[in-house]
């Protein structure tokens, strides 16, 4: 099938085209639902939406850039130069009222020399039957180019999601990505940058919360082919109930990499005994003049704070919204994207709370 340059429009108006007809033409199919809607209106971004595994023919107004839209590949193009207004949003959101599926999604994002985008990637589901989605996206960074880019996750908790995102940082270029897994039951995402030209550099950041019978994976590997370069990674985890979470993050530091600075982090709560949670920071070192470090570290609530908390008149509860709601705002408060943040915080916030419940007597 030949690419095919698509006409945009704002999500208001919405009457979504989908390549679900033969031959890959388009067909018209009832407006979004509430959900879609929904999701649009509490974030300011131009969304291009992706429902079960196909993109619609008809999204945002996204000024300046060159959207390709394929059977079977949604393509995005920043131009050279470009600095991108606003925010680019990718809805990833399936429907399961008509009962079980699964959804398969690709994404290509080139950002040609000196150009610049904001991107939230939002993955959600509607209904009640079983679902696994798989999303891969591509991203390639060229000379200068500058990328902040927030994946948030808040599936149903009975849906399953596989994900990666490779991309490739050249010279002077910057990738800033935030990751936030709130939903889903079980969930893995690979994360794989290479940075391959002088003066790249990339922060990773991440937030994941389970509870139940939850089980969240995410893998981060950055690889140093060249130096000087730099690259950060800061993940944090609460896990409640029976749930269990995985975080590995790999640094690799390759022969010739010099002027190296790679740094990893991780910490988390365990908010019940039957919750786990397995980190595994790694650093693999192949040059000289690196400067590197990692640690991770675990624990529950600090109960002497929580004493405190209470002796100034907050009940349990609210003390442990609190102490919870600092350790996940630390990773909010890195979003690449302040637009965002107030409500990103908000939806943190009910999930701690959600949290809680399940663990009060």
């Amino acid at each position: 099938m030949n690419q095919r340059t698509t006409p945009l429009q704002s999500i208001d108006t919405l009457g979504a085209m989908a390549l679900d007809a033969p031959g890959g033409q388009p067909s018209v199919t009832p407006p979004a639902d509430a959900t879609v809607a929904a999701i649009a209106s509490q974030f300011p971004a131009n969304w291009l939406v992706i429902r079960n595994g196909k993109a619609s023919d008809v999204a945002a107004q996204l000024p300046g850039l060159n959207v390709a839209l394929t059977q079977d590949v949604l393509s995005i193009q920043v131009p050279a130069q470009l600095v991108h207004d606003g925010i680019v949003g990718l809805l990833f959101i399936d429907d399961t009222e008509n009962g079980a599926g699964m959804s398969h999604a690709r994404v290509v994002i080139e950002l040609q020399a000196g150009s610049a985008v904001n991107i939230i990637e939002y993955h959600s589901t509607i209904g009640n039957a079983m679902h696994h989605a798989h999303c891969a996206m591509e991203l390639s960074l060229a000379a200068g180019a500058r990328c902040n880019f927030i994946r948030f996750q808040d599936r149903q908790t009975q849906h399953d999601q596989t994900g990666s995102l490779t991309a490739t940082l050249d010279m002077d270029s910057q990738l800033h990505h935030t990751a936030f897994d709130l939903g889903g039951n079980v969930v893995r995402n690979e994360l794989n940058i290479k940075l391959a030209g002088a003066g790249a550099m990339t922060c990773l950041y991440g937030l994941f919360m389970a509870g139940g019978d939850q089980h969240v994976e995410n893998h981060s590997r950055v690889d140093h082919l060249v130096g000087p370069a730099s690259s950060e990674q800061e993940y944090r985890g609460i896990a409640a109930g029976a749930s269990r979470c995985v975080w590995r993050g790999v640094a690799v530091v390759h022969r010739g990499a010099d002027g190296t600075n790679a740094s990893q982090a991780n910490h988390n709560l365990l908010l019940s005994a039957a919750a786990i949670i397995d980190a595994t920071p790694q650093l693999e070192i192949y040059a000289d003049d690196v400067k590197a470090s990692h640690g991770t570290t675990f624990g529950g609530l600090d109960q002497n704070a929580l004493f405190y908390l209470r002796t100034r008149g907050l009940d349990d509860a609210a003390a442990r919204r609190l102490l919870i709601g600092a350790h996940a705002g630390k990773i909010v408060a890195r979003s690449p994207l302040p637009a965002l943040q107030a409500r990103i915080s908000e939806i943190v916030a009910q999930r701690v709370a959600t949290l809680i419940a399940e663990e009060a007597p």
